[in-house]
């Protein structure tokens, strides 16, 4: 199959054409239909080498054209999304190959450029809420703050949180942004630019750099609570300040499982497919 995808290479755009077919037994072929944009695609963008090719783009939406010999769930017609893989080409082409432990059906309330924006930004919040920081049906009444929680992965991140029964605390500065995750769902908004008020909770969920909110947190979180950070630190982190308390601290990165082909790799795929159902029911 013949297919189109624009690669970056030496500061510029250009588009390729090969021929593209199934290359695993677990690869679904998908005929790409949208995708999204994430602080990644710059990330990576910005760390090639010169004369490096790379096709950038990682969530995606679209429909299943071929299904390897391996394949399971899933048929040529389906539409699914998906956030791929690291390791493999991306989603800036008419067709890419991904593994279908990794994809899920799309809600079907939403059209394929709404469902493209959601797995990076979901899974994110997933993992982080419900896997590093341990949230559970156990966690209901508990509190969370979520620093900087007006961006993509706040946003669902407040609303998971909230389905989860936490009493949810985020930090926001400008005005818009304050009224935006009061919409989201946020139970009490600060400013992370003045003077925090007394505060005592469960977990952090840390969207910005932690090297500006390492004391902070270490401050507020409750003995044997836990912190999740998503953003590099710039510098090293004093983990010192936490021993006292016992606190547990998490990196999250959704790309972990496709990077190292973890035991656990279907596990995306099944968040997918909660998340898709939260969304058509209206939780999300």
């Amino acid at each position: 199959m013949k297919n189109i995808k624009f690669v970056y290479q030496n500061n510029e755009f250009r588009m390729i054409e090969e021929e593209i077919g199934i290359k695993s037994e677990f690869d679904v072929l998908v005929e790409v239909k949208a995708v999204s944009i994430n602080p990644i695609d710059i990330k990576v963008k910005n760390r090639i080498k010169e004369d490096e090719v790379i096709t950038l783009g990682w969530d995606a939406s679209g429909i299943i054209k071929e299904v390897g010999t391996s394949v399971v769930g899933f048929e040529i017609g389906d539409e699914v999304f998906y956030a791929g893989d690291r390791n493999r080409e991306g989603s800036n082409s008419r067709y890419q190959l991904v593994d279908y432990r990794l994809i899920a059906k799309k809600p079907k309330s939403l059209d394929f450029g709404q469902s493209a924006a959601l797995p990076l930004t979901a899974l994110t919040a997933w993992e982080a809420l419900f896997e590093r920081l341990g949230v559970n049906e156990d966690s209901h009444g508990q509190s969370i703050l979520i620093i900087n929680g007006a961006g993509g992965v706040g946003s669902i991140a407040i609303q998971m949180a909230k389905y989860a029964g936490l009493n949810v605390i985020v930090s926001a500065s400008r005005e818009e942004s304050q009224r935006w995750v009061k919409e989201m769902g946020a139970d009490q908004v600060i400013n992370h630019h003045e003077d925090w008020p007394k505060l005592e909770v469960d977990y952090i969920l840390c969207l910005y750099t932690p090297d500006a909110y390492m004391e902070k947190m270490a401050e507020v979180i409750k003995p044997f609570g836990k912190i999740c950070c998503i953003v590099d630190s710039e510098k090293p982190l004093d983990m010192n300040i936490l021993k006292a308390k016992s606190v547990i601290f998490a990196w999250e990165l959704m790309f972990t499982r496709s990077m190292y082909q973890t035991n656990d790799m279907d596990q995306q795929g099944k968040i997918l497919s909660k998340v898709a159902m939260l969304v058509d029911n209206g939780v999300i």
